[in-house]
């Protein structure tokens, strides 16, 4: 369908500026409660081919909170990179290879997107039905998959070292995303949602609860730090790793922020309830990201909900499919990168990217 073409003037900031204000209630309340609906114009499909120009700024990034103006960059696209997976997930990026790594789970492989000239090239098969990528200190890819019920790290010789498959003796669920601290500590998810069926692993009865867990950069010993979230999914630190947030996509469908005490989570509560651009709908919010200001950049519905630091929603950007995981790449790391069911896409964005992948 062909792009449309949107008013003349300063009506096109109006429709997409946030109108609402605060409401007037008590401090207690939470935050998407505090926020007015914004009027959102509604979705429309769009030429994703690249062959058809687009009215900047892009009529899909949407300012929820008028603090999301600075994140915009006002003659961007957001663009489709590649089609053509059947669940794509787990975006990183190797910033000395400069080429994004994501997995398609339900295919049980791996894909590379190659900055360069923008190839696509099928970068590990089998990957263990993989969901969550990231890379470590020293460059070193780790992936949790969902087929082998672990957390993998391939090494520079090719060798793959599993880095953590077990707990008190027993079998982990299906890990499903992880995080690198500052001291080598691998932090990630047990889920057991790689192995309620045979599409996405192999159908297998739990033998662990759902949990966050830390893994020993010394010792490699395995130390539960929450069984708290129902479902626990997507992970990050904040940008000074004090904080790590929780995506529940299980019984609390919020995100959920924990102080960090050195090796343990202290403090667990609720961060944000994310709900659809527009509208008092709740979305569950599955990859998140931090940026370098503090804001939680999250895969939810579909596109990606960002939250500032106080927990307020500021900002989404809209796709036409389901969007699963994101993460900040490029060669400044200003270019967020979004796993959206069959395609990847990505956009240029007014802000860097946390941490190292």
């Amino acid at each position: 369908m062909a792009i449309q073409q949107r008013d003349n003037g300063a009506s096109a900031w109006t429709r997409r500026a946030f109108l609402g204000a605060a409401f007037a209630g008590t401090a207690a309340a939470p935050a998407w409660a505090r926020q007015q609906t914004p009027q959102v114009p509604p979705y429309e499909p769009r030429d994703w081919s690249g062959h058809s120009p687009l009215p900047y700024p892009d009529p899909d990034l949407i300012v929820l909170d008028p603090r999301f103006n600075r994140y915009i960059l006002f003659n961007t696209p957001i663009k489709r990179l590649h089609i053509g997976t059947m669940w794509a997930e787990g975006p990183a990026w190797n910033g000395s290879g400069q080429y994004l790594v994501w997995s398609d789970i339900p295919n049980n492989v791996q894909h590379r997107w190659i900055q360069e000239d923008g190839r696509v090239t099928v970068f590990r098969s089998p990957s263990g039905h993989s969901n969550g990528n990231t890379f470590d200190r020293e460059g070193r890819q780790l992936s949790c998959e969902h087929g082998g019920r672990r957390v993998a790290r391939y090494e520079h010789n090719g060798d793959v070292t599993t880095v953590a498959e077990r707990y008190d003796g027993k079998r982990l669920n299906s890990p499903n995303d992880a995080v690198v601290a500052p001291d080598g500590g691998i932090w990630f998810t047990d889920p057991p949602y790689g192995i309620r069926g045979d599409y996405e692993g192999f159908r297998a009865e739990s033998e662990t609860p759902p949990a966050v867990y830390r893994v020993d950069p010394q010792t490699g010993q395995v130390a539960l730090v929450s069984d708290e979230p129902g479902g626990p999914n997507g992970l990050c630190f904040s940008p000074d790793y004090r904080r790590l947030y929780v995506a529940d996509t299980g019984s609390g469908r919020e995100i959920r922020v924990f102080d960090v005490d050195g090796t343990r989570l202290t403090n667990g509560r609720r961060f944000v309830e994310l709900r659809a651009p527009g509208t008092d709908n709740l979305v569950v919010a599955d990859g998140i990201r931090c940026d370098a200001d503090g804001n939680v950049w999250a895969g939810a519905g579909d596109g990606v909900m960002v939250t500032a630091p106080d927990g307020v929603m500021i900002g989404a950007i809209r796709l036409p499919e389901r969007c699963a995981n994101l993460c900040f790449g490029g060669t400044r790391r200003n270019r967020l990168f979004m796993c959206a069911s069959q395609s990847l896409y990505s956009v240029y964005v007014g802000v860097l990217g946390a941490g190292i992948a």
